[in-house]
């Protein structure tokens, strides 16, 4: 009977979780987040649209911030969520693996700071994003290799094949033809690309899409699959 009386005391018991201190770590949060948001941008290798993705940084951070903050106040609570965890199933459409570590990096700040370990979540994110400056400042020195432009249009008879690949060969270190087919008025072509860097992308889409409106534009990079 004691045992029980004392477990549910504890149970029960609720430490005080304190207004201002919640405030500051809160904003603090935003803060960090809003900033890794930024390095995401600018440093992240994702093709797909990285500014909408990093919208949700501060909204994750934010919430697992939140949560941590309540529930530790409280082992019941405590409790409490890892019950409700183990009935709802979390799907998300993270295309990139890079997409799935920035995620568990706005976690990793809001449990940081939910925590008040507010020291080891600041030296922790400036050694991270200290990491990838210089990750994404070597690695423009290297080539990248094996990226495959594929195009696509309806308007065949207004593509000029002799013409984009004279602007690929002025972009490009070096370019491959791998696939031409005009058929039932559809232009496809396949296209190996070796570049100096993941720059010269937004270089080659904002030159055909002057030329062709109606130009379909995808890149593939195959790198690890083969060695040009």
């Amino acid at each position: 009977m004691n045992n029980s009386f004392e477990l549910g005391k504890i149970l029960e018991s609720e430490n005080y979780i304190s207004i201002e201190i919640f405030i500051l770590n809160l904003l603090l949060t935003f803060l960090l987040s809003y900033l890794l948001s930024k390095v995401y941008i600018r440093f992240g290798r994702s093709l797909s649209n990285r500014s909408s993705f990093s919208e949700n940084f501060s909204l994750i951070s934010m919430t697992t911030m939140t949560i941590i903050t309540i529930v530790k106040s409280s082992l019941a609570l405590s409790l409490g969520l890892v019950g409700a965890l183990s009935i709802v199933r979390f799907r998300t459409a993270l295309k990139e693996p890079e997409e799935l570590a920035y995620t568990f990096f706005c976690i990793a700040i809001g449990l940081g700071l939910g925590a008040n370990q507010t020291t080891i979540t600041l030296i922790s994110f400036i050694i991270i994003c200290l990491g990838i400056f210089f990750r994404k400042r070597f690695s423009y020195a290297s080539k990248i290799n094996g990226m495959n432009l594929t195009l696509s249009s309806t308007s065949q008879n207004t593509i000029d094949l002799d013409s984009i690949i004279d602007d690929l060969y002025s972009i490009c270190e070096s370019i491959d033809l791998k696939r031409v087919s005009n058929e039932k008025n559809e232009f496809q072509a396949s296209i190996i690309i070796n570049l100096k860097s993941y720059k010269e992308i937004e270089k080659i889409r904002k030159i055909l899409n002057q030329k062709y409106n109606d130009l379909r534009i995808d890149f593939v990079d195959i790198s690890n699959m083969f060695n040009y």
